[in-house]
């Protein structure tokens, strides 16, 4: 039977869905030499059928089948359990705005110190658990997680470029965020964030995370100090007038607790998942279709604008806070300048 790709009503619910299902094929084709309770799989089977309320209670699921002799189990539920709790942070909208970069920042972050046997497994359990989703969902909606040549050890020069903007629709993207029709309480702010996402390349939840203490304006620029994964800090700037007049009228607006810049009506931060949907319908409005509309796909269009203007892997890596220069070098692939390069090599033989 398939389902549509966001079975459930929240993210996290849908994730959680699509494990289960995931585990209940697995520990179909699981050896069972070791199996010394084969009523207790049974009974884990069909509780995966029926679905769990929580992680928790499919994590003890997963630990009874393994308990009962399907030993092999946390091979491919251990990894799909870390990447739940890594992307509940993350908070996308749809199961459509998880990515090859987003998975190889999973990996990159969550493999840390763990054997090259073990890291490789973790990619095959990734790489398994997408194919089978992509099988599995009536709208057939293919991720292209291949992770090619990752086992945090070497480069990926097989993964694909992320989606991402030309310069032609960038421009009409900024001018598709002044123009769309907002609730007036929510316009200034909701412009002058997405925008610092787009001129600064910064991840959704460093950009609602925000502190007003976090923005300093100086010499006809805003300087603003990210706090990433890892708690590791960095800074970024962008031009003053890229963003001060929407700036400007949001703060004579905002009613924010906790220091934070930017804030729902109560006070509270904004979701991942609302500035995804945000920007989808800006996306939209402006008449440019992507595969993954959602508001990471900012993060791409400004990492692979950067590099094809400067050439500076490192340049890359530092301004979107990569842990890794091979988590930057996804930009490279598609150089045109370097391809042409290739192009012209028989002209002079002809």
């Amino acid at each position: 039977m398939k389902y549509p790709i966001d079975f459930k009503d929240s993210f996290e619910d849908t994730l959680r869905f699509w494990i289960e299902r995931y585990i209940r094929y697995k520990l179909g084709s699981l050896s069972n030499r070791q199996v010394k309770d084969p009523e207790k799989i049974a009974s884990v089977m069909k509780k995966l059928t029926l679905g769990t309320s929580n992680i928790k209670e499919l994590s003890q699921l997963a630990k009874d089948a393994r308990n009962a002799g399907l030993i092999g189990v946390n091979t491919y539920y251990k990894p799909l359990e870390k990447l739940y709790f890594f992307l509940k942070k993350y908070a996308p909208a749809s199961m459509k705005e998880i990515d090859e970069e987003l998975i190889i920042d999973f990996l990159t972050y969550s493999t840390s110190g763990l054997s090259d046997a073990t890291k490789k497994n973790y990619r095959i359990a990734m790489i398994n658990f997408f194919k089978f989703v992509e099988k599995q969902n009536e709208e057939r909606y293919i991720f292209d997680i291949e992770l090619k040549n990752w086992a945090g050890l070497r480069g990926r020069a097989g993964t694909k470029l992320p989606e991402f903007m030309k310069e032609e629709e960038v421009s009409r993207f900024l001018k598709a965020i002044d123009e769309y029709p907002f609730r007036e309480d929510a316009a200034s702010r909701n412009r002058a964030l997405i925008k610092i996402i787009v001129y600064t390349g910064i991840r959704v939840s460093e950009a609602i995370n925000l502190k007003m203490r976090d923005i300093i304006e100086e010499n006809g620029m805003y300087l603003l100090k990210i706090v990433g994964k890892g708690n590791k800090s960095r800074v970024v700037m962008l031009k003053s007038n890229h963003i001060k007049e929407d700036l400007h009228k949001w703060l004579k607006r905002r009613k924010c607790k906790n220091d934070l810049l930017f804030c729902n009506k109560k006070g509270t931060p904004l979701t991942q998942a609302y500035i995804s949907k945000t920007v989808e319908k800006i996306l939209l409005s402006a008449g440019i279709r992507k595969e993954k509309n959602g508001a990471h796909m900012l993060r791409h269009t400004f990492a692979t604008l950067l590099y094809n203007k400067s050439k500076d892997l490192v340049l890359v890596q530092e301004a979107l806070g990569h842990a890794s220069l091979d988590t930057a070098r996804i930009y490279t692939h598609f150089d045109r300048e370097k391809m042409s390069k290739a192009a012209n090599l028989m002209d002079d033989l002809g």
